[in-house]
């Protein structure tokens, strides 16, 4: 409200300074509020910077820097974890109990949709980039943004793929072209789940071709092909989920770092990018944010506590269980205590644990025998080799590696699995709950009259 009312005793005593002084012509200024898109985007330079201020966007808090992550875990949190921190958002998700005027559920989804804007501008003026490379590569870049976002929006904000029909179940409004202004136009309906995924893989599709395959700390064709795998297999498209990560694990010079700590921590506040990152979140004292430093560590808020029955699913021995602190009897995670680190979106770990999943439900050996792959990631973790597979030996594999990553709930929901809310062990949520879907943000409903809210939010 103080920052409403010094604007406007501002605006006023200008608008007073012109009346009094206006023989002055330089305060006779055409005031601007928004800048027409041919003039912010007329060179190739521009286009370029534009496509730099689009990984900007989804650095944000309220994105990949870490309530995606967090929204996924709590909602799917079924005693391994517990939030204890005042926010009341997160504490509605851990106990799928979410208002449709639920803050966190507000801001990631307005925050989405500014990311998705910034790349259809930039894809808007694609041929103002003055080199064929270039505009291959910019273009590559913006699908692959484009397409991260819609895919953790259609999966947080709509049913499952596995849940009912997909092509008649609502996902999330596909706005393809850019959006300068307000007006009934712009007040899109939801997509189905089937066309927003199909939009997300024709992207993804024509990322991976166009992408180069080195392309610094941006996007590249195996970063695509990465998350391709990852929406072939909440699809259940195993053959295809197969294919795509090992055409991920092609990446020149990309390996398993050898020591899983040194992936996620480090002797200083920086954590920058190793060959098993595809594609991370880059953050610097400058630039990006890391919340889940700020939710997940002791150094920090402290917001989440392991439990019991999370660290007892490690087995001895298992390297990835060092990755725990205990302070006055309570534990947390250390995997995101460093202050600047780079957040890891798409890893070679998940590409390795992917192609053995995939492989093993299409009784397939793509790239490599499912048994190898997966004694591949217990080896780096000094776990001894398993001699014959399963597929819960697999899930088990994926779940503690990919740990505190933003895949909890995904794979409860591909999976068919269930969970519970806290202190209610007798209350069952199954995989197709309404209460493990968010809810649209009653701030979009009440402006937009075509959009229809979910099940039980109504």
């Amino acid at each position: 409200m103080k920052k409403i009312l010094y604007q406007a005793a501002t605006a006023a005593f200008l608008g007073l300074g012109l009346l009094v002084g206006g023989c002055n012509d330089k305060l006779n200024v055409e005031p601007v509020d928004n800048i027409n898109a041919a003039v912010a985007l007329s060179t190739s330079n521009d286009v370029e910077a534009a496509m730099v201020g689009s990984y900007t966007g989804i650095q944000n808090i309220e994105a990949y820097g870490g309530y995606f992550q967090l929204t996924s875990d709590l909602l799917a949190n079924s005693g391994d974890i517990d939030f204890v921190g005042t926010f009341i958002p997160p504490n509605q998700y851990q106990r799928k109990v979410v208002l449709r005027d639920n803050g966190f559920t507000e801001s990631t989804w307005l925050v989405s949709y500014n990311a998705i804007n910034r790349v259809n501008n930039v894809l808007s003026a694609i041929d103002r980039l003055d080199t064929p490379a270039k505009k291959a590569r910019v273009e590559g870049e913006a699908r692959f943004i484009r397409s991260l976002v819609y895919f953790d929006l259609v999966r947080l904000y709509a049913k499952a793929w596995n849940d009912g029909n997909p092509q008649s179940n609502l996902g999330v409004p596909l706005v393809l072209m850019p959006t300068s202004i307000i007006a009934p136009a712009n007040q899109v309906s939801r997509n189905t789940v089937a066309e927003v995924y199909a939009q997300v893989i024709t992207d993804l599709t024509s990322a991976e071709t166009l992408l180069p395959a080195s392309n610094g700390f941006f996007a590249n064709k195996y970063a695509a092909a990465g998350l391709l795998a990852r929406v072939y297999l909440q699809q259940g498209n195993y053959p295809a989920a197969a294919a795509a990560a090992n055409r991920a694990l092609q990446v020149p010079g990309g390996a398993l770092v050898p020591d899983y700590a040194d992936e996620f921590t480090s002797n200083n506040d920086l954590l920058g990018n190793t060959t098993e990152d595809l594609f991370a979140i880059q953050v610097t004292a400058q630039s990006g944010r890391n919340e889940l430093n700020t939710f997940y560590s002791a150094d920090r808020r402290a917001d989440i506590e392991v439990q019991d029955q999370l660290l007892d699913q490690f087995e001895e021995g298992d390297a990835r269980a060092e990755l725990f602190q205990t302070i006055s009897g309570v534990v947390y995670s250390t995997k995101y205590n460093v202050l600047y680190g780079n957040i890891k979106l798409i890893r070679l770990a998940e590409m390795y644990l992917t192609r053995a999943e995939a492989n093993f439900r299409a009784g397939s050996s793509v790239g490599a025998a499912p048994l190898a792959d997966i004694n591949r990631i217990r080896a780096r973790v000094a776990l001894p080799a398993l001699a014959n597979l399963t597929l819960a030996a697999i899930l088990k594999e994926r779940r503690l590696e990919l740990l505190f990553e933003g895949f909890s709930l995904h794979d409860l929901k591909r999976t068919q699995s269930s969970t519970m809310p806290p202190n209610a062990s007798t209350e069952v949520l199954p995989f197709n709950s309404n209460r493990l879907v968010l809810p649209i943000p009653l701030r979009e409903i009440n402006a937009n009259p075509n959009l229809v809210q979910n099940p039980g939010y109504e």
